[in-house]
């Protein structure tokens, strides 16, 4: 009899995506899905117009092209404190998405188990599910988010294979310290566990915040696999261009899995990416910075304004609000409702927690222009002038 798999059976539409696509049918301004309205470097584009032209159409390496696997060396050496071998430890992806994707493939077993910190990002769940993983779920408490070692000690069993870490986290803007991710490491160490690590938010941190990455500490670089990309940072989220960094005793097999899946990143983005790399000074990502405080500060503020409390993300370009003054007896409910009565498109927050814990609160995109931002704000404030919220 034919029939969907069983993941597939079980399979629903990213809440992300849903919302993105009712936002665009009312005309509203999209806060859900973070595709980054702000404008592409113009070193990026026009590498990218130069290489098409030049004929950089076609299939390249499994592992990406030679000079963006050493750009990317030389920032993992220069910002990360991770020393890389271009030749033999780093894969480019089809985005972070792809990267993560494939090191689960090379990885993992169907059955095992894998912990996700709580509030997760959904395609990281799903991604572990559809490949038949486990994830196991260990929540961290609002609005700071601290580790609790115990917490994550505890949800270990004979079945754990991996811990993911994402940092600064999708969606809650937590931005793991360097203590905690010592934390992270001895137990990963003292379990034999993998460490999965998704960093795409690493130039995306406020109030002198900083990002440490997993890999430069010693006694866990051998079992990171560090995943980030250049979707965010660059506002390039439809090129797919990200990039794996593993030890080559896990390298090949990611490749092969990429190659398999993917086949390569767009080829002339590769060449258009590397150049961003070896070309934008460092006052570019310290710009990025100043801008994405300042559009926090406006989402925040609206937010505030439109009695939607939000917990002030340390980084990412996210914000989680309690919406307990939106009607509706769920997230699901509360995201259209708002989306009904302002025209501002919003995730649910259960999108990123399970047992009802999101249920109050929405998430919101400020990867967006000052225009968008403004008018956004501007028409939250319908939010308080509705009847229906009013009379709740």
């Amino acid at each position: 009899m034919l029939g969907l798999s069983d993941v597939g059976s079980r399979i629903v539409q990213s809440s992300i995506r849903t919302m993105s696509v009712e936002c665009e049918k009312v005309g509203g301004v999209n806060l859900a899905q973070g595709v980054c309205d702000t404008e592409v470097p113009a070193v990026v584009r026009q590498a990218a117009e130069a290489a098409i032209e030049a004929g950089y159409n076609q299939y390249t390496r499994a592992d990406g092209i030679a000079i963006l696997r050493e750009a990317i060396a030389t920032k993992l050496r220069r910002r990360n404190g991770i020393m890389a071998d271009p030749d033999s430890e780093i894969v480019v992806s089809s985005g972070a998405t792809g990267g993560f994707d494939s090191a689960c493939r090379a990885l993992l077993n169907p059955g095992d188990e894998v912990i996700l910190f709580e509030p997760f990002y959904g395609y990281h769940f799903s991604t572990l599910a559809a490949q038949y993983c486990q994830p196991v779920l260990v929540s961290l408490d609002p609005p700071d988010y601290p580790l609790m070692a115990d917490r994550l000690a505890a949800a270990i069993t004979a079945k754990t294979r991996a811990v993911v870490v994402n940092t600064p986290a999708n969606p809650s803007g937590k931005v793991f310290s360097r203590a905690e991710l010592e934390q992270v490491a001895e137990i990963a160490r003292h379990y034999d566990l993998f460490l999965f690590t998704d960093e795409i938010y690493e130039h995306f941190l406020y109030d002198g915040l900083r990002h440490v990455s997993p890999a430069s500490l010693p006694e866990v670089v051998d079992r990171t696999i560090t995943i980030s990309g250049f979707s965010k940072v660059f506002s390039i989220t439809g090129w797919r261009v990200g990039y794996v960094h593993a030890s080559s005793r896990w390298t090949a097999a990611i490749s092969y899995f990429h190659d398999l899946t993917y086949v390569c990143a767009p080829s002339a983005f590769q060449h258009a990416v590397a150049a961003g790399l070896e070309r934008l000074p460092d006052s570019f990502y310290a710009q990025l910075t100043n801008e994405y405080q300042h559009k926090r500060e406006m989402i925040c503020e609206g937010l505030r304004s439109s009695g939607l409390e939000p917990s002030v993300p340390g980084g990412a370009y996210y914000v989680l609000a309690d919406a307990s003054a939106v009607p509706g007896s769920d997230s699901v409910e509360k995201a259209m409702n708002l989306l009904r009565i302002s025209g501002v498109a919003s995730v649910p927050g259960d999108a990123f927690f399970q047992g009802g814990r999101g249920d109050h609160l929405l998430r919101f995109c400020f990867a967006k222009t000052d225009s968008d931002l403004a008018d956004a704000c501007q028409r939250l404030t319908k939010l308080r002038r509705s009847t229906p919220v009013a009379s709740r």
